[in-house]
């Protein structure tokens, strides 16, 4: 943190006052992402070790912006210590603002505008920027060869395939895998693939978008990162808005290269299903070998996709062993509990403390109810009670022998079960509802606590609870 300090205070001549991290326990990269502001001003700053990783965000970001391109310009960095600091694009991703501007399938004109907008930009990446970029900085791949595709396979065969316990002939499997990596790289693929091209990635603000997480990026071929933007999985767009906007990007591309289109799209839905299955891997990786269940959430809306794919798409080639695992991902009974489990609403519970700022709304929802409850006797200025949090009994039975809190708490939670009810009715995915106090110890800990408590064993309702103030304490 001291780096990023002198990072900060070394380009913007002041301090950063304030440090708030961006990422938490949601995050699948290992990065620590922190906001840094001083008054007026702000900057993100990155801490990493992986330094081959940092110097191709770094000199990528350099090349983009001398292109012209809309990504964030490098304040400092100190590779010696894993830390670089960059421009703040704010705080709404393209999949935030997607997600605000859309009731279940009916998405918002102001969001298929979006959706353009960043298409539009796609081209200008692959083949204006790729033309003169330093490929040796790429990392781990100077290109999306066939070793990286073997990666992204048995990623998908050993933690998604295996993990879920789908069955399938190894042999043939890999068979079909070879037959289907031979066929990718026959595509034309000299341009610059961005790798990670998603909503989560490309910031909107002030109407336009701004692009992030490229560090991964290498030479290959145009289909795979098209694919990835409209197969987003969380994004869940329409097959029709699909089709659109693959169209709008084909006359986009044209512009800047003799486009067959014909040839585009005999190579695409291989493209579309290997991105889906480096998605399944890392879902997998995440959700069934990490045990991070929130991963876990994407899989119903990649498995919708590859429904979609395998009633509607025939590829030029063979791959029977492969379709038939798909399918079999497609009955699974373990999988299909996991699509029951995104059905349901999950209500996020927070306690913080006002002094660092509400916490942060991951899902784009805008943030739903934040509660102050610095109005109830604090047991912070009772000695007794100070190393203690509001998950402890002695300050469980020290509320709970306070009328004002028992008032507190009845109107909470009758304004929450009221919202709880509607939002079920009209199939929300997410409710979040957030307590605060000075410190974020007793008072705002035992709320959400006491939330929780009512909300857990309800038909439909999932309970997630979050201390962040606890967390950074190490409690």
């Amino acid at each position: 943190m001291d780096t990023l300090k002198q990072l900060f205070e070394h380009h913007f001549h002041r301090p950063a006052e304030q440090l708030t991290p961006l990422q938490g326990q949601l995050g699948g990269s290992g990065r620590k992402i922190i906001r840094l502001s001083g008054g007026q001003l702000s900057a993100i700053g990155i801490l990493y070790d992986v330094r081959e990783e940092n110097v191709a965000f770094i000199e990528f970001s350099r090349h983009f912006r001398r292109h012209g391109l809309p990504v964030p310009e490098i304040y400092g960095e100190e590779l010696g210590q894993g830390a670089y600091l960059e421009e703040d694009l704010g705080g709404t991703t393209l999949f935030e603002f997607l997600s605000k501007n859309r009731t279940a399938e009916n998405i918002a004109p102001q969001a298929v505008e979006a959706y353009r907008k960043v298409i539009a930009v796609l081209p200008r990446f692959q083949v204006e920027a790729g033309r003169d970029l330093n490929y040796e900085v790429c990392y781990p791949r100077a290109s999306f060869d066939h070793q990286s595709i073997a990666w992204d396979l048995n990623y998908f065969k050993y933690y998604f395939l295996r993990l879920a316990g789908i069955p399938f002939n190894e042999q043939a499997l890999e068979d079909d895998f070879d037959r289907l990596t031979k066929f990718l790289l026959s595509a034309g693929h000299d341009y610059f693939l961005y790798r990670d091209f998603q909503s989560r990635n490309i910031m909107w603000r002030d109407g336009q978008p701004f692009f992030l997480d490229y560090q991964g990026g290498r030479k290959g071929a145009l289909q795979y990162d098209v694919a990835s933007l409209l197969y987003d999985a969380k994004a869940d767009l329409t097959p029709e808005l699909r089709l659109k906007l693959l169209d709008h990007y084909l006359d986009t591309l044209a512009g800047f290269v003799k486009l067959d289109r014909d040839a585009f799209m005999q190579y695409y839905y291989a493209y579309v299903y290997v991105r889906i299955m480096q998605a399944l891997g890392a879902y997998g990786f995440r959700g069934f070998y990490e045990r991070k269940a929130h991963f876990l959430q994407s899989v119903p809306y990649a498995l919708k996709n590859l429904r979609w794919l395998l009633h509607n798409v025939t590829l030029p080639i063979g791959l029977p062993t492969l379709m038939e695992a798909f399918n079999s991902m497609l009955g699974s009974e373990k999988l299909q509990n996991l699509a029951s489990d995104a059905e349901s609403l999950v209500v996020r519970i927070f306690s913080f403390s006002f002094h660092r700022g509400w916490p942060k709304d991951e899902t784009g929802n805008g943030g739903g109810f934040v509660f102050d409850g610095r109005s109830l006797p604090n047991p912070g200025r009772e000695e007794r009670f100070k190393a203690l949090s509001g998950r402890d009994a002695p300050v469980i039975d020290y509320l709970n022998q306070q009328e004002s809190v028992h008032q507190f708490l009845a109107g909470v939670l009758s304004l929450v079960d009221a919202s709880v009810s509607e939002y079920q009715r009209r199939g929300f995915k997410n409710l979040m509802v957030s307590f605060g106090c000075t410190g974020g110890q007793h008072r705002s800990v035992y709320l959400a606590e006491q939330l929780a408590k009512r909300l857990r064993g309800r038909n439909g309702v999932e309970v997630v609870v979050r201390h962040r103030e606890l967390e950074t304490l190490g409690q």
